[in-house]
């Protein structure tokens, strides 16, 4: 006859079985309907980007609009019904395909569109009362439609976009100008683009089935992955904070995969699991405060949450929150705008066919205490450098703050867009060297001078702009000519 398994044993078995964690309980829970933002159409564009766009002042919808392209910005409390008739912003001629908030100022927005522009836009304090058609800036260097726009974590001003011409610009938001191309990397389309943690690097996921590590200021691929997932349908690739990259794809059996892999070894990922057989674009969502990843499948009914550790298997499933009606899309809000008095850990803004539905997940906690297990100090909303600084080489990891008080909101100062010569090549620090600058702060000029220099800058911008155009035009002339020989 058997012995039985002693209680020591059975222990030992089940803490092996299941591993100890603190987000192992994470209970998701949607908001009551009264909390819902309600009647809004929203966009049926084929794209797959979230839709939506989160901070702790605003929640950014892009929706259907006839004649051009539009998104609704809504202060989070104005819950309910959207009347029809609610503002939008309304500046692109055709539908805008991603936003992002700016994560060093909460009233600052930048759009990207099938009409090939990126637009950057400062929403008013008490948000939008009339239609905003007019942007601070218009950013124009893509060729075809802007799929990606995602601002420098750690750096003021600067913004990413990457467009279906396979280009990745970089952009000095302060000054209007483009100041790094990526050209030649990626020969089809880009599914997406992260940063790292600091900035200095980005990751990519191209139609091609390759991830790339791409060090954007010296234009340089430094890693790759062929056949990251070998299915045909989007990949994902995203930073974590220790520098590894989680993807998201397909298996060759169209089964939904997810992946971790060092970029200084990407011959074999460091660990693999297969989800599976649906076919809804897998959006990953990621806290680098706990190393916890939120799956959100387009299509799909359900959040799937992993928490991803330094112990085999490294990527360990914790749970899956369950709904009824399938997700358009999906806002993640930033760490700051959570409730720490309620133990939320995060807070998803899951698009319907008319509606925005707040999901809340929280760790079941007794103590009415702050948790500081779940709250270490998180990214705040002031920049660790300038655009200028991190154009010249600099780097800066993000200036944490405490959430133990809760998250206060201070002042954020306007955009202001200065445009500068868009032919000169030179580092951004002698862009500034110049005199014509500093004029205007000598007394010995009248206010109508002052205007006089501002307006003779303008013209030369525009000149030197009209001339980089048409250089770019004879280019590409001299390559439809190359093709049709």
């Amino acid at each position: 006859i058997q012995k039985p398994f002693s209680s020591l044993v059975f222990s030992e078995m089940i803490r092996r079985v299941v591993r100890q964690s603190k987000f192992r309980h994470v209970f998701g829970q949607a908001v009551k309907n009264d909390q819902c933002y309600d009647d809004i159409r929203v966009s049926r564009v084929t794209w797959d980007s979230a839709f939506c766009a989160v901070n702790p002042k605003f929640v950014a919808i892009i929706v259907e609009a006839s004649g051009g392209g539009a998104f609704l910005v809504l202060p989070l409390q104005k819950t309910g019904r959207i009347d029809k008739a609610y503002p939008t912003v309304c500046g692109h001629t055709g539908p805008v395909l991603d936003i992002d908030w700016c994560p060093h100022n909460d009233h600052v927005i930048a759009s990207g569109s099938e009409d090939c522009t990126v637009m950057v836009w400062q929403i008013p304090e008490n948000g939008l009362t009339a239609p905003l058609s007019e942007p601070v800036v218009v950013l124009e260097g893509h060729s075809k439609r802007v799929g990606i726009v995602m601002w420098h974590p750690t750096a003021r001003n600067v913004l990413l976009s990457a467009g279906c011409d396979n280009l990745i610009i970089i952009w000095n938001v302060g000054t209007g100008e483009a100041l790094i191309n990526l050209e030649d990397m990626h020969p089809d389309v880009i599914f997406n683009v992260c940063w790292s943690r600091n900035g200095s690097l980005i990751c990519t996921a191209c139609k091609d089935k390759k991830v790339r590590v791409i060090d954007p200021r010296k234009g340089k691929i430094i890693a790759e992955k062929d056949k990251a997932h070998e299915g045909a349908r989007p990949m994902r690739a995203i930073f974590l904070a220790d520098g590894n990259i989680f993807t998201t794809g397909f298996s060759r059996m169209s089964e939904r995969q997810l992946a971790l892999w060092n970029p200084k070894n990407m011959e074999e990922p460091i660990s693999v699991h297969e989800m599976d057989p649906s076919n809804g674009v897998l959006l990953p969502f990621y806290d680098p405060d706990t190393n916890v990843v939120y799956l959100c499948g387009k299509g799909d009914s359900s959040i799937r949450y992993f928490e991803i550790t330094d112990e085999a298997p490294y990527v360990h499933y914790l749970n899956t929150f369950s709904s009824k009606e399938p997700q358009r899309g999906m806002g993640y809000m930033p760490k700051r705008g959570l409730d720490v008095n309620k133990c939320e850990i995060a807070r998803f803004y899951k698009l319907h066919e008319r509606k925005c539905e707040p999901i809340i997940m929280t760790v079941p906690r007794k103590s009415d205490l702050f948790q500081d297990d779940l709250y270490p100090d998180t990214a705040g909303p002031d920049p660790a450098l300038e655009a200028e600084e991190w154009f010249d080489g600099k780097n800066g990891e993000p200036i944490l703050i405490s959430l133990k008080h809760g998250y206060v909101p201070g002042k954020n100062r306007d955009l202001k867009v200065v445009k500068k010569n868009v032919l000169d090549n030179k580092a951004p620090k002698k862009v500034e060297e110049p005199a014509i600058p500093q004029k205007p702060a000598s007394p010995q000029l009248t206010k109508n001078e002052v205007k006089l220099e501002e307006l003779l800058r303008e013209v030369k911008s525009l000149r030197d702009l009209v001339t980089l155009q048409d250089r770019r035009i004879a280019k590409l002339e001299d390559q439809v000519a190359k093709v049709a020989i």
